[in-house]
């Protein structure tokens, strides 16, 4: 018994460095043969900081770039401090993806300076997303990329990614917070795809089927992975880096690589 607790008091200090990559197709008809087979990351919750160290972050951008997306999109909680945010964009600036990079802010970046981690983001190219929205195009087919500011730090405003969309159209939304798909209204079935982090997975998890501590006003609907609300798509990552303290249980740090499938008829 003595050494089962020292095993799982070094194994919970250890997990939050194996950042899991998970691979998901997105198959809809909305997604013109111009994007079939088109890669996205989704990079939530680094928190660079004590826990999450400079070297942790230029391993996560080699590891992206080796991925070779076409599209990166942020999900929000860059840094545990003000004090990180530049050094942690002067690296993320060496993210490569020909189509674009696209982020949000989380309720930790504007609990730090939302007004410096917008400014490094722009330095970085990385295109601020917070209820706005932007159509990506390949010879005159599209989807769109939108997202809204934090739920428990901003405003948000779901117009500005839904007013000029068709039936016909692929739309994804960034919102840090899960919990905004429960606010949307029927605006939610001009979404086909929902990106959100924040929870963390829990990071302590009972086996991976419960987590006792979960940021959620929903319980463990929005704890991670793939959910559904009416025909929309959400998918909540565990997040790269943790909270402090840094320690996770059956639930490893993930990044997202989605690839975009052209099927049927929407």
């Amino acid at each position: 018994m003595f050494l089962a607790i020292i095993f799982f008091i070094i194994y919970i200090q250890v997990e939050p460095h194996f950042l899991a990559i998970k691979e998901i197709e997105l198959k809809n008809a909305g997604i013109s043969k111009e994007f079939d087979g088109k890669k996205i990351v989704f990079i939530s919750d680094i928190h660079h900081g004590p826990d999450f160290s400079l070297k942790r972050i230029k391993n996560l951008v080699k590891t992206v770039n080796h991925l070779g997306p076409d599209i990166i999109l942020f999900g929000g909680d860059y840094t545990s401090n003000a004090k990180y945010i530049e050094e942690c964009f002067n690296e993320l600036k060496e993210l490569k993806a020909p189509l674009g990079k696209f982020g949000v802010l989380g309720n930790h970046d504007h609990w730090d300076d939302a007004v410096k981690t917008r400014e490094c983001m722009k330095k970085s190219e990385i295109k601020i997303m917070d209820n706005s929205s932007e159509w990506l195009v390949i010879n005159g087919s599209r989807i769109k990329i939108g997202g809204v500011g934090d739920l428990w730090t901003d405003n948000q405003d779901i117009e500005k990614t839904i007013i000029d969309v068709k039936k016909e159209d692929y739309v994804i939304l960034m919102s840090h917070n899960p919990d905004y798909a429960e606010k949307i209204g029927e605006s939610i079935s001009k979404i086909d795809l929902i990106l959100s982090g924040h929870t963390h997975g829990g990071q302590v998890t009972i086996f991976g089927l419960y987590a006792p501590l979960l940021p959620s006003a929903y319980g463990q609907k929005y704890r991670s992975g793939i959910v559904y609300k009416d025909d929309t798509q959400i998918i909540i990552s565990k997040g790269v880096g943790s909270l402090s303290p840094a320690l996770r249980f059956c639930c490893y740090p993930d990044l997202l690589l989605l690839t975009l499938k052209h099927v049927g008829t929407k």
